[in-house]
């Protein structure tokens, strides 16, 4: 182990080791991400993972919530309006976390594949402890009057970022603001109001 690994502790260590993990996913690969090439990239030894991740899958796992977290986008000022508020975050996202999408994106396909899971499995694990910026947003809606929580299902909360993922990924830039807001007016807003409210 390197004399850097040799200081690191706790937290510290973790914390280094899962972003020495990223960086190999992020460079080689899912088909070539190994417990062998973290622990070399990270300048330690195999025991040193094993003893928290029992195999690459719950290394790649803990990596991903850890990378999901630390990129959390936090919920926007408060604009008074649902409209408002979607926007401000869709925005933000679309600034700030394109090359982060469309990487993770490409990078988890395999992941999904081999586990037989798909991005709501770790949509819940990484909710934990706090709201998720969306959740907040849909809450100062309902307490405006804007929306009724009840009706809303899973897919339709979620339809934002569907649709914003989609275009992340459809164009590997950022989308444009004028996009966004067509989206936000023409197909999600009729689906979150009450029926009958514009």
């Amino acid at each position: 182990m390197s004399e850097t690994g040799k200081r690191r502790r706790g937290t510290a260590l973790e914390q280094a080791l899962l972003d020495a993990s990223w960086q190999e996913l992020e460079e080689a690969g899912y088909a070539r991400f190994t417990m062998d090439a973290v622990a070399t990239r990270a300048g330690t030894s195999r025991p040193v993972l094993y003893r928290r991740w029992g195999d690459r899958l719950e290394l790649l796992r803990a990596t991903i919530v850890h990378v999901l977290e630390r990129n959390r986008v936090p919920a926007p000022e408060d604009t008074g309006s649902l409209r408002g508020d979607l926007l401000a975050l869709m925005q933000e996202i679309s600034r700030t976390r394109t090359e982060f999408v469309t990487v993770l994106s490409v990078h988890l396909a395999g992941y999904f594949e081999e586990t037989g899971t798909g991005p709501a499995d770790l949509r819940d694990v990484i909710r934990y402890g706090r709201p998720h910026a969306l959740d907040i947003v849909y809450r100062r809606a309902a307490e405006r009057g804007e929306i009724d929580l009840d009706r809303l299902s899973p897919r339709v909360r979620e339809l934002p970022f569907t649709l914003l993922r989609l275009e992340l990924l459809t164009t590997l830039q950022p989308v444009p603001d004028e996009t966004l807001a067509d989206i936000v007016d023409t197909i999600v807003l009729p689906l979150l109001r009450p029926t009958g409210e514009g």
